[in-house]
């Protein structure tokens, strides 16, 4: 299986990205173990370096393994989908 690694970039006091991380945190997590989760500050020097390198205009920003998944929201089904295609990979 391939790894898989799911980049959240965030904003203090931001709902969508909130509501984001819960979905990592409770349905991701849980049902696939094996996925890296990693939360960036979109203010610190990483998050600040692939919101430039990824045109990331609005919050959260979800990069799956090195690209743009989704910005300003997460949608829970979509990125099950996406891990089971990267899982059958």
């Amino acid at each position: 299986m391939s790894k898989i690694k799911i980049q959240e970039i965030s904003t203090p006091g931001c709902s969508h990205c909130a509501a984001a991380k819960k979905i990592l945190e409770e349905d991701i997590k849980p049902q696939f173990p094996e996925v890296e989760v990693e939360y960036l500050d979109l203010f610190s020097d990483e998050g600040q370096k692939l919101v430039q390198e990824h045109g990331i205009m609005s919050s959260p920003g979800i990069i799956v393994n090195g690209e743009v998944f989704s910005v300003g929201g997460l949608n829970k089904g979509k990125l099950i989908e996406k891990i089971k295609q990267l899982s059958a990979a």
